[in-house]
């Protein structure tokens, strides 16, 4: 058979790199989520002021995806 072309190598380098939770390191992605909550606390607060049911769940989910975000950089850098 053939060689292998050396973007397969680099490609399957970077992805042992990366892992399995992601290239960025724990504290971006901290940062990330609490960006995020932030920003939901602002929209539930807005939809509650306007009455705005849809606006209120949006800011909820943006909270708990920011959360989410803030364990997973917890979580690296303990595995770091």
């Amino acid at each position: 058979m053939g060689r292998v072309p050396a973007r397969i190598g680099k490609l399957s380098k970077r992805s042992k790199r990366m892992g399995l939770l992601g290239g960025s390191s724990g504290k971006d992605d901290k940062d990330e989520g609490a960006m995020d909550r932030a920003k939901g606390r602002i929209k539930e607060a807005g939809g509650a002021l306007t009455g705005d049911k849809g606006k209120k769940r949006e800011g909820r989910s943006d909270q708990r995806k920011g959360k989410a975000k803030q364990k997973k950089g917890d979580l690296k850098d303990l595995l770091s």
